[in-house]
């Protein structure tokens, strides 16, 4: 992995563990995730999806501490209303995304389906699987009008990576359900699986 995303890596593993003290539930999803699972590539932010309470928010901004600029009102809508709210790693001026975790039926399946991933010598992140970010970054590669390389080489990367390891079956099923399975027959003849 590069130094930055080496950066990107400690940050999360930070927050992470900020948020465990708090008792919330996470995954690290995005680019990070896409990196993790396929191909290694620099990064401007980090996301999260959490399941939190909201009357959690002020112990986990004091327990980031200084470091992090934390608006408390915008993190408590996210958690309330499944939106995104911004807190930036000041040092690096890095922006982590938090998500509330939506609970839609897909949003519940790829929640359930987060797992440990082993990225430091002891240490772990929950992330998503892979069959999720591939499905995610295909709802917003659709979302942006297609034309995103970033989302697709992430899409194409994370197939390579994980091929003969993937559930295809999950896959298939919930591209049918997200009307994307133009997007993943494409994505799959590109990298020939």
């Amino acid at each position: 992995m590069s130094d930055r995303l080496e950066d990107v890596v400690d940050i999360a593993l930070r927050v992470a563990e900020a948020l465990g003290k708090v008792g919330a539930s996470y995954f690290v999803g995005g680019s990070l995730a896409s990196s993790i699972d396929g191909e290694p590539r620099a990064t401007n932010d980090i996301d999260f999806v959490i399941d939190m309470a909201v009357g959690k928010v002020r112990e986990l901004s004091e327990l980031l501490g200084a470091d992090f600029e934390v608006d408390g009102d915008m993190l408590r809508g996210a958690i309330l209303h499944g939106r995104s709210a911004n807190i930036f790693y000041l040092p690096l001026v890095l922006k982590i995304d938090f998500f509330g975790h939506p609970h839609g039926p897909y949003d519940e399946s790829e929640f359930s389906r987060r797992r440990p991933v082993v990225v430091r010598a002891g240490r772990t992140l929950m992330v998503k699987a892979p069959e999720d970010t591939i499905l995610r970054k295909m709802l917003w590669f659709r979302e942006g009008g297609e034309v995103s390389d970033r989302q697709w080489r992430d899409i194409l990367g994370v197939l390579r990576a994980q091929q003969g390891s993937l559930n295809l079956a999950y896959l298939r099923d919930w591209a049918v359900r997200l009307a994307l399975t133009d997007l993943l027959d494409r994505a799959t003849a590109e990298v020939g699986a």
